[in-house]
């Protein structure tokens, strides 16, 4: 996650129908560990799919966080062993209320903490967690960071769904270009909002575009009308190579700053 939205990282095509299961998971997250190493993990927040005895004792074991939005009719167990639904331990709750069971429960498998909310829309918000959540709520918020990705990728930026791809391996290939494509738009943006003119702030608090969206109208415009100067051509290709905090500008050329460390 990395200033309101989601970076594909690793990434795995399903070739079926339906989600993914349980070992594809695993083997997912191995990727990702085998590479930055699992004290790089703060937590994995997943929707009501992402539930599994196998997959929550594999993440408890290796001691990751995760917090996963459980369906309200889902079972759970105390430590007398006595079931009851999901639903009936928040039912009474009003909205924007919500609740932190102190206690565990035993559900899918694992013991794991459980809270409540219910939302403006009447719905019923439950998360399970292995660990304690300070802000559980809060921090599930984050987990729509990855709609925001997808925005950026479909309707909002790219517009994937136009290409109908339909085949494994060239989804698999348009991806990583997308994902390639979707960071140089976003360092440009960046950029572009600390050197060149901050973008606007609403009075619902977010700016006027997203950092996205900023610097994908700056690389359309580049690529599609091409370039006033020779200068602006290397500016966006040191973008795609270095962090925007690296770079600088003065009087309409590019500074770049390497920093040397040990």
């Amino acid at each position: 996650m990395y200033k309101g939205t989601a970076i594909p990282v690793y990434w795995l095509v399903l070739n079926k129908k339906g989600n993914s299961n349980q070992r594809e998971r695993i083997a997912l997250l191995n990727r990702f560990i085998s590479q930055f190493g699992r004290d790089n993990i703060l937590g994995i927040l997943g929707d009501r799919e992402f539930i599994g005895e196998h997959w929550w004792k594999w993440l408890t074991r290796h001691q990751i966080p995760f917090l996963m939005r459980i369906k309200e009719n889902q079972l759970m167990t105390n430590r007398q062993g006595h079931q009851q639904n999901m639903h009936s331990r928040f039912k009474d709750l009003k909205q924007g209320q919500h609740r932190f069971l102190r206690k565990t429960f035993r559900v899918s498998g694992q013991w794991v903490w459980l809270s409540g909310m219910k939302l403006d829309s009447g719905e019923l918000l439950v998360l399970a967690a292995n660990q304690p959540f300070r802000d559980p709520f809060g921090t599930y918020r984050l987990r729509w960071e990855i709609e925001n990705l997808f925005q950026c990728l479909k309707g909002r930026g790219f517009h994937w769904e136009d290409t109908r791809l339909t085949h494994y391996r060239r989804i698999k290939k348009v991806m990583a270009l997308l994902a390639i494509g979707f960071c140089w738009a976003h360092k440009v943006g960046e950029w572009k909002h600390r050197f060149i003119r901050p973008l606007t702030i609403k009075k619902h608090g977010r700016p006027e575009q997203s950092l996205f969206r900023y610097g994908l109208d700056v690389l359309t415009n580049s690529l599609l009308h091409g370039f006033r100067r020779t200068e602006d051509a290397i500016r966006l290709w040191v973008l795609f190579l270095w962090p925007p905090d690296l770079i600088t500008t003065q009087d309409g050329r590019v500074i770049l700053i390497l920093k040397i460390e040990d």
